[in-house]
């Protein structure tokens, strides 16, 4: 669920910022800047509209690091508790973000209205306690490709938000989300059938759900100037909230770190330094280096990098429900998105 992944109300694309999406969210917070934002490093667009190896090279991060990222949740809840452990990344995270704002362009780039702030902290809890937070508790019983599957229908609901708000999309953005909504169909049979919890595949639609919210509210407020100040606000109310929700599931009763595995230990740290803040700044430098419509295309890559991982390093099952189905959802994704960019 993507700080995290980019604005899905903007592109109809998944949000997804270094956090995340809701895995990442990614996994993953803050609504991508608009294209006039300057960001570190200064790319501009290429003359004629070549793509340089810079531009492919961070395109790969943002394909593999934000589709790696379900992988590594459900590598760190085998052993940590859930909020806990996600409370703790996006706190450290945070934190670092907003260190290295201050470093590069001064403690004043961390000023906010009090508006401002307000608006981070509501964007954060929808899509880092809510979209990310509801995923990582749901990996503690979900395969890490199944939740990114369900994940991947992010730009669905968006679509469905701005239909229940006067907004017109054209029919073929709806048929793709009535085709979406027949591959999430499938894709919680495993659920019905017992093959995995029911409870967590509701989860990780839940999530979805109010990963799409975030976004969709994220276009909407005023949030701060710098984008990359504002997805450090939102990653550090996302991540307190979630340790506090964590303790009042009793997450720290009969806690023992040195019993958390080696694994558990490096997928967290993977998680800060690469989904939260490797990923999301590959992607807002693309944002003024690449094409729109090239960068979007990592809503329908992510989840299928996220499957083939799983299966590959945690040998989840490809059953025929997360094949037919997964499958069904990354081409309403694919229709969403090329539909979307035709308007603009």
């Amino acid at each position: 669920m993507s700080t995290s992944k980019p604005d899905a109300s903007r592109d109809s694309a998944p949000a997804s910022t270094p956090a995340s999406t809701p895995a990442s969210t990614p996994a993953s917070t803050q609504a991508p800047p608009p294209a006039s934002t300057p960001v570190d490093g200064g790319a501009t667009a290429t003359p004629h509209g070549r793509i340089t190896g810079a531009v492919w090279t961070a395109l790969a991060l943002v394909y593999v690091v934000w589709g790696s990222t379900y992988l590594g949740i459900r590598i760190v809840v085998e052993t940590m508790p859930p909020f806990l452990s996600a409370g703790a990344r996006f706190i450290t995270a945070g934190l670092l973000l907003a260190a290295v704002v201050a470093w590069r362009h001064g403690p004043a780039a961390l000023r906010a209205t009090r508006v401002q702030v307000g608006s981070a902290v509501l964007v954060g809890l929808l899509l880092v306690l809510g979209g990310n937070g509801l995923v990582v508790l749901a990996e503690t019983s979900v395969p890490s490709g199944l939740a990114a599957l369900l994940v991947a229908a992010v730009p669905m609901w968006v679509v469905v938000l701005r239909a229940s708000t006067g907004d017109r999309p054209p029919g073929r953005t709806l048929a793709g989300v009535l085709v979406g909504l027949a591959g999430l169909a499938v894709l919680t049979s495993p659920g019905l059938s017992g093959t995995v919890r029911l409870s967590g595949v509701l989860l990780v639609v839940a999530a979805s759900m109010l990963w799409s919210l975030g976004s969709f509210s994220a276009s909407k407020l005023s949030l701060p100037g710098n984008p990359f100040t504002g997805s450090a606000y939102q990653m550090l109310a996302g991540g307190v909230a979630g340790v506090i929700v964590g303790l009042l599931r009793g997450e720290h009763r009969g806690l023992d770190p040195t019993a958390f595995s080696t694994a558990s230990w490096l997928a967290l740290g993977y998680l800060v330094l690469f989904g939260s803040l490797v990923g999301f700044t590959a992607y807002v430098w693309l944002l003024q280096a690449a094409p729109l419509s090239l960068v979007a295309t990592y809503a329908y890559v992510n989840p299928v990098v996220a499957v083939a991982l799983g299966a590959l390093i945690l040998d989840e099952a490809l059953t025929w429900p997360i094949v037919v189905g997964g499958a069904v959802v990354v081409a309403a994704v694919v229709v969403i998105v090329s539909t979307e960019r035709r308007k603009k």
